[in-house]
């Protein structure tokens, strides 16, 4: 079966009791036991809900895993996987990681002792230096956030099954219609389901996939222990936007191609990062390791002062901190998503204040082009 079919029939598109082509959505908090000795397949929905069920089978197939857990955010699934982790353990992470992940990493697993290394994940052999006695995972992100940068995936997965560790991969930008990290060897792909897979801007989800049954059991004693779980109603409006994963996917990286490619032309931008441009820095490496460049990009202005009148001034794109809607999104990393990282921090790694992301939606693009370009009059 072809990929874009297998999103719409993946054994999780049917009600099985009535023959809705929409899973219903069971609002539910426990359920009754006909049998107290032989309990059903749900009993108290922090534990199992049929809605979440069909959700968690979905994404496992269009990740090519065997178990997923949905989380009541992309934060949630990403703390959760990070939770199977022990007291002392040590993660080498991707520097310029989303902020949020940035933040639970350095300001709460941290209380515990759980120490992580930030190293530039495009060159190999910074992770191989930063590996330690007691290091025991590597947690990626490619492309990365907010300036895309390229790890090498299957270079990362080899160091880290010659030391024995454990991958975990944020797979937010790209989705699995993109990129499928577990088949390139990652142990587990994290998602904020809130983007591309919702795809609509009115659901905060997470998701966390892997392949292993002993991590499946480690995930999920912490989505039952932690309770962090995606609710019925919120799950089937996850499901209902992963319908049109492969039509939004095309169409918004068309567009943001066709971005991407009028920014590189202006004079008043000094910077486009997008791996779709064949001058990206390690775009022969995500073209092996994706099928697409997908739909966010980001790029400098020659001042901060034009950035912040872009954003001011922009009537199509709407100014937010999220991505991955069918409406284009203007984001100010260095006061939005990464605004968590401290200053120095920011400044080193390039993100300034000329700095703007665009995720870029359905409307046509030669308006949202026509947009930008009024913001700078």
């Amino acid at each position: 079966m072809k990929y874009a079919t297998r999103i719409l029939h993946n054994g999780n598109e049917l009600d099985p009791r009535t023959g809705a082509l929409s899973i219903p959505i069971y609002q539910a908090s426990t359920f009754h036991q006909p049998d107290v000795e032989h309990p059903g397949a749900y009993d108290y929905s922090r534990s199992g809900n049929p809605t979440r069920e069909a959700l968690e089978n979905t994404l496992a197939a269009l990740e090519n895993g065997t178990h997923a857990y949905a989380f009541a955010s992309g934060m949630a699934a990403t703390a959760s996987a990070l939770s199977i982790l022990e007291q002392g353990d040590h993660i080498v992470a991707t520097e310029d990681i989303y902020g949020g992940s940035y933040r639970v990493l350095n300001r709460f697993f941290n209380k515990f002792g759980l120490e992580t290394s930030f190293v530039d994940m495009t060159r190999l052999e910074n992770i191989e230096a930063a590996i330690r006695p007691n290091t025991k995972a590597l947690f990626l992100e490619t492309p990365s956030n907010p300036l895309l940068k390229i790890t090498d995936i299957r270079g990362a997965v080899a160091i880290a099954k010659a030391h024995g560790l454990l991958t975990l991969l944020d797979n937010t930008f790209m989705s699995p219609y993109f990129q499928r990290p577990l088949d390139l060897g990652v142990d587990i792909v994290v998602h904020s389901a809130t983007k591309f897979l919702g795809g609509h801007s009115d659901v905060i989800g997470g998701a966390a996939i892997t392949r292993s049954p002993e991590l499946a059991k480690r995930i999920y004693f912490v989505q039952n222990g932690f309770g962090a779980i995606l609710g019925p109603q919120d799950s089937w409006l996850l499901l209902r936007g992963i319908k049109t994963l492969r039509a939004r996917m095309e169409l918004q990286q068309q567009a943001a191609l066709f971005i991407a490619e009028w920014l590189r032309r202006q004079n008043w931008v000094t910077a486009v990062y997008y791996p779709g441009l064949p001058d990206h820095p390690g775009q022969a490496i995500h073209r092996g390791q994706a099928s697409g460049h997908g739909a966010v990009l980001s790029f400098k202005t020659d001042a901060a002062a034009r950035a912040l009148a872009i954003m001011k001034q922009v009537k199509l794109w709407s100014v937010a901190v999220s991505l991955g809607g069918v409406e284009s999104i203007l984001s100010y990393p260095v006061k939005m998503s990464h605004a968590s990282l401290p200053a120095s921090e920011r400044e080193r790694l390039g993100i300034t204040a000329d700095l703007i992301r665009l995720s870029v939606g359905l409307e046509d693009p030669e308006d949202l082009v026509a947009d930008l370009e009024a913001g700078i009059r």
